[in-house]
């Protein structure tokens, strides 16, 4: 059987763009993706600390050291910038691999999206 755990999970981020006009998808700085182990494309669940919002969209490459954390498309509408997100990817995986599975958490700084 296969089952559905959290992979990995880019805790606390502040949202720094919102671009309704952008087609869709979120931009997440390049470093926070390696080290989080989410890949351009992968189909993330966001959830708004501010306003207890969670919806589902995928990932785009922002520049590196950045910090930039940008909403698009339709998800802009469901942030504000400086709100504060949780991005979790989830991945399936047997039942029995899943019971010793350590996903990627990354615990950026808070102030500036940055890994210290």
């Amino acid at each position: 059987m296969l089952i559905q755990v959290v992979k990995s999970k880019i805790h606390r981020v502040k949202v720094t763009q919102a671009d309704l006009n952008y087609i869709g998808s979120i931009t997440i700085d390049e470093d926070l993706m390696d080290a989080a182990n989410i890949i351009e494309g992968e189909r993330v669940q966001i959830v708004n600390i501010n306003n207890g919002e969670r919806f589902e969209t995928y990932v785009i490459k922002g520049d590196r050291n950045t910090g930039t954390i940008c909403l698009n498309g339709p998800a802009a509408r469901r942030v504000a910038v400086g709100d504060v997100i949780i991005i979790i990817g989830y991945g399936f995986m047997d039942f029995e691999e899943a019971k010793s599975f350590k996903p990627s958490l990354v615990f950026p700084n808070e102030e500036t999206n940055l890994i210290d």
